[in-house]
């Protein structure tokens, strides 16, 4: 199986897939995608996604044609559904439903209301860096404040159970913006805590943004 990950280097949700992608021991190709340049609009990009927003993973089976993935949880989901190894969801049922509820909250409650084409649209209404700083503080703060008793609850090392899973892949991500828009993390141990300890582990340590092929200062 051949692998494409187009990605950009501190976007949160391709930075979820690499997680991923690294805990099923999978080899990848990364294909960086400029989103400051606005790369993604741009023709070429749109038919691979033609919601120009990354990631998109192109997968090339065997015998088959290549098929296209895009959003990330679908394709974390699509990962363990069709990959051996390492589970990214519990087996039991009710688990499962409490580890999609915490990956959601990060993907569809926190991230989608402080991702670049928001900053930027507050920046086109005149909202000025300490404004935007203070919006995603705001919509980070109400999302972590619900996951840190669930992570308290059910985190035994990690953010679910004692294993790296789905609820990690996003929430990895969503700390390291935390820290980005300088989010006050004292409130939140347990996430700390457990995001602390994913980034001991090599599989997760290796999709940080700083040692991607496109990283740049910050």
């Amino acid at each position: 199986m051949k692998l494409i990950l187009h990605s950009a280097w501190r976007a949160s949700a391709p930075y979820r897939v690499r997680i991923g992608l690294n805990l099923k021991g999978l080899d990848y190709a990364v294909q960086p995608v400029d989103l400051v340049s606005s790369q993604h609009q741009g023709e070429a990009y749109r038919a691979l996604n033609a919601q120009a927003l990354v990631p998109t993973l192109e997968v090339a089976l065997p015998g088959e044609e290549g098929r296209r993935l895009t959003q990330s949880l679908a394709i974390l989901e699509w990962l363990d559904e069709a990959v051996p190894g390492a589970s990214l969801l519990p087996a039991d049922p009710f688990d499962r439903a409490t580890v999609r509820a915490m990956a959601e909250i990060v993907a569809c409650d926190i991230h989608p209301v402080n991702n670049l084409r928001i900053l930027r649209a507050l920046t086109g209404l005149g909202v000025d860096q300490d404004g935007r700083d203070a919006w995603a503080q705001r919509w980070i703060t109400d999302g972590f404040a619900a996951l840190e008793p669930m992570v308290a609850r059910h985190g035994k090392g990690y953010a679910f159970g004692d294993t790296p899973g789905l609820a990690d892949c996003c929430l990895v991500p969503q700390v390291y913006n935390a820290a980005r828009f300088h989010v006050d993390m004292t409130p939140f141990p347990a996430i700390k805590a457990a995001v602390a300890r994913a980034l001991e582990h090599p599989a997760i340590a290796a999709a940080h943004p700083n040692l991607q092929p496109d990283a740049q200062n910050a």
